[in-house]
């Protein structure tokens, strides 16, 4: 017992840091319900992400009945690899060569709600900033040294990070604190304004916490009725065990 419980203390350290550790996390204030919302935001993965990110657990038929899409029109405006309406979600980019490009090979985006939370990738994917150190020019605030470019660059525009940021990132690592958002400017606006941006990301959040476990809505609303039946079924069994007892008394 005494290992296991040494085992736990070790793994949920790593948990944390996995769901985004002491970063400050802006919130996506996600509706899965918004059919609307997922289309918009899976017309954005197929047009600016599916190029290097897939979705292998998540198939096209089921997206298009999920979200209400009309087959013959997902297939003209959403399918853009050759593949069938009933294949996963993935793209024809070499893992070797995506490795040696980028660093490391894209990473499948089909858990990446689960994994890191959507706050977590609502935060990210508005918190690039300039970095002319970097490969790609860019670095993030929410996670340091990335390797991905910023491919919303045009929509979003460019950021840069504030003098105070600047002033702090110098201090000594022990007096430094974890960078958010609000320590980034926009220098060069985008196609976009900041909120329009904003609904943006955070309608292909949501299609990527849909895709992360797309039978969530079904699964809540069968969950009231199941706690709606058990309740029913507590005040009957308290009942007939009033009246099993009444005799023994």
């Amino acid at each position: 017992m005494k290992k296991i419980i040494i085992a736990l203390l070790t793994v949920i350290p790593s948990l944390a840091l996995a769901a985004g550790g002491n970063v400050p996390l802006d919130h996506a204030n996600n509706d899965i319900t918004d059919k609307q919302s997922l289309r918009n935001g899976a017309e954005t993965f197929m047009n600016s992400c599916l190029g290097c990110h897939e979705l292998q657990y998540q198939r096209y038929n089921r997206t298009f009945a999920d979200l209400d899409i009309d087959e013959k029109e997902g297939i003209e405006t959403l399918m853009f690899t050759g593949e069938k309406v009933g294949d996963h979600i993935t793209n024809t980019m070499p893992k070797k060569e995506a490795a040696a490009w980028f660093g490391a090979a894209p990473p499948d985006l089909t858990l990446i709600t689960r994994f890191r939370s959507s706050d977590w990738l609502y935060t990210y994917l508005r918190a690039f900033y300039k970095d002319e150190s970097r490969p790609f020019g860019v670095n993030n605030a929410t996670f340091k040294d990335v390797g991905m470019p910023h491919v919303f660059q045009q929509l979003q525009g460019v950021q840069e990070l504030s003098e105070e940021a600047k002033a702090m990132l110098k201090l000594e690592a022990k007096d430094q604190r974890p960078l958010s958002t609000s320590d980034l400017v926009l220098t060069q606006p985008g196609v976009l304004t900041p909120a329009e941006y904003d609904t943006v990301v955070r309608d292909l959040v949501n299609f990527l916490e849909y895709v992360g476990e797309p039978s969530k809505v079904d699964r809540h609303r069968i969950g009231y009725w199941v706690l709606g039946f058990l309740f029913i079924f507590f005040i009957l069994s308290y009942f007939l065990k009033k009246e099993y007892w009444r005799d023994v008394h």
